[in-house]
């Protein structure tokens, strides 16, 4: 597993953040690279189908079409994207060899009941696969914001020091925010 150089500068990551509507079939996936001095260094686009199970080969997608090998993390909003499409952060991480660091913005007590109340009669294999995710750690930023992540291939520390840099105010970290603004406005082009 590369480990997260907090050092370096210009240390670059791919962060995608998605948009859709109630109406959508797909959820837009955008991408961004951009590096820990908030240098964009790239874009990349990618669709998942809302309520399905194909977000984890989207982001792996994604991150080949880059052809990047300076690529040192994976930064998403969110492991349940796209309406219960469950991204698997272990398996991104093992296939990359990267670390991956996914964000929430609000606590929650589970989504066991929404599983079963939205896929009534194939709720299974969505509940193992949400079952199987590691636990929410808690981060209470240096803005004062709490957020909540999920990461494979690095530690609680480095995490909390890279979203404290990428965190410029609030919440949300710069290049989240950046993300989740080009896959807004790709929605309604």
């Amino acid at each position: 597993m590369r480990k997260l150089h907090l050092e370096k500068k210009g240390l670059r990551g791919l962060v995608i953040a998605e948009s859709f509507t109630q109406n959508s079939k797909k959820s837009i996936l955008a991408g961004v690279v951009m590096r820990r001095d908030f240098v964009i260094d790239g874009f990349v686009f990618g669709e998942a189908t809302l309520e399905g199970d194909d977000a984890t080969e989207t982001i792996l997608s994604m991150y080949k079409k880059l052809n990047r090998p300076d690529i040192s993390y994976l930064l998403i909003s969110g492991i349940i994207i796209s309406m219960y499409n469950i991204i698997d952060l272990k398996k991104i991480s093992q296939s990359l060899d990267l670390p991956v660091i996914g964000v929430t913005y609000q606590d929650s007590k589970g989504i066991e009941e929404a599983i079963r109340h939205h896929f009534p009669d194939s709720y299974e294999s969505k509940l193992k696969e949400y079952q199987e995710l590691e636990n929410r750690d808690k981060i209470t930023l240096h803005t004062s914001y709490d957020i909540y992540i999920r990461k494979e291939g690095c530690t609680l520390s480095d995490v909390k020091h890279l979203l404290d840099e990428l965190t410029l105010q609030g919440s949300f970290p710069e290049p989240l925010r950046v993300a989740q603004l080009l896959a807004k406005t790709l929605l309604f082009i």
